[in-house]
């Protein structure tokens, strides 16, 4: 009989329905689905007709490790990934850490309901008004190997945003120095002076008053797409703090929808994805 506290790991054979595979390995398909207990390559999947192809591995978690927590992308003994909603802080402020709701927090109520004992460690965060694929430590161990590890690790980071106007340059690559200011104000200094920042975008889809950007960073600095889009003159939609003239969908219109990375002990290449939200889409 196998053991069904530890997850089970599947590899498709042929390509094919995900509800069709799961059936011919679990008898209760439709619930692990429900309970967002079967990975796909590492990422949750809850949709029944989810397209496999040949080569890809599926994970059933056990009961215990599947969870309710909106959100959640993935999961494993080491680290958790959440698409984290606009408008959540990642980590409390000083002013308010006792009362604020937060995505450590969220993330940590989660796992303690397994085990009390059990904690979160922040890793890297998001803006408060960026949604996206957010990741986690859950050892100091994971904490340190993925910080110490971040650059070398980390093989995609990838975000989409609206940007005000039509660029001229449908593709290329962004390139500045970034300082902070006493107001805590990101700006662009003169060549060598901060922190460089490289960004590459490329124009998916566009109107007279806005782009649809994609965007992949090679490097993570504070604030790095909102000042150099507000540089080139087409800041992110709703980023007043960086000039801004619209807030058409109400919110910081950029979502970090996909980042990989190598699991620093399994040396899996892991991929998590959020879907771009809808209202960012320009028919």
């Amino acid at each position: 009989m196998k053991n069904t506290s530890e997850p089970r790991e599947y590899a498709v054979a042929a390509d094919g329905e995900l509800l069709a595979f799961l059936s011919a390995v679990a008898p209760n398909a439709k619930a692990l689905l429900k309970y967002r207990a079967v990975l796909v390559d590492g990422v949750a999947v809850t949709q029944f007709n989810h397209r496999l192809t040949r080569g890809q591995t599926v994970t059933i978690l056990p009961r215990g490790r599947a969870s309710g927590l909106a959100g959640l992308l993935y999961e494993d003994d080491e680290i958790i990934v959440f698409n984290k909603p606009e408008g959540l802080l990642s980590v409390a402020t000083e002013r308010g850490r006792d009362k604020q709701t937060t995505a450590y927090s969220m993330l940590t109520e989660h796992v303690k309901r397994r085990d009390a004992r059990n904690r979160i460690f922040v890793v890297h965060r998001l803006d408060r008004d960026t949604s996206g694929v957010l990741l986690a430590a859950k050892t100091e161990k994971m904490k340190r190997l993925l910080q110490d590890n971040w650059a070398e690790l980390v093989k995609t980071r990838g975000y989409t945003a609206l940007a005000e106007g039509a660029l001229s340059e449908k593709s290329g690559t962004l390139r500045s120095w970034l300082r902070e200011n006493s107001a805590h104000v990101v700006y662009a200094g003169a060549d060598g002076d901060g922190q460089e920042a490289i960004t590459e975008y490329r124009v998916l889809r566009e109107s007279a008053a806005y782009s649809l950007l994609d965007i992949r960073l090679h490097t993570g600095r504070k604030n790095q797409i909102r000042v150099q889009l507000s540089g080139i003159g087409h800041p992110v939609a709703g980023d007043k703090k960086y000039g801004a003239k619209t807030n058409p969908l109400g919110r910081l219109a950029l979502h970090a929808h996909l980042l990989e990375l190598t699991h620093p002990i399994t040396g899996k290449l892991l991929s998590f994805a959020a879907e771009i939200p809808a209202s960012f889409k320009i028919k």
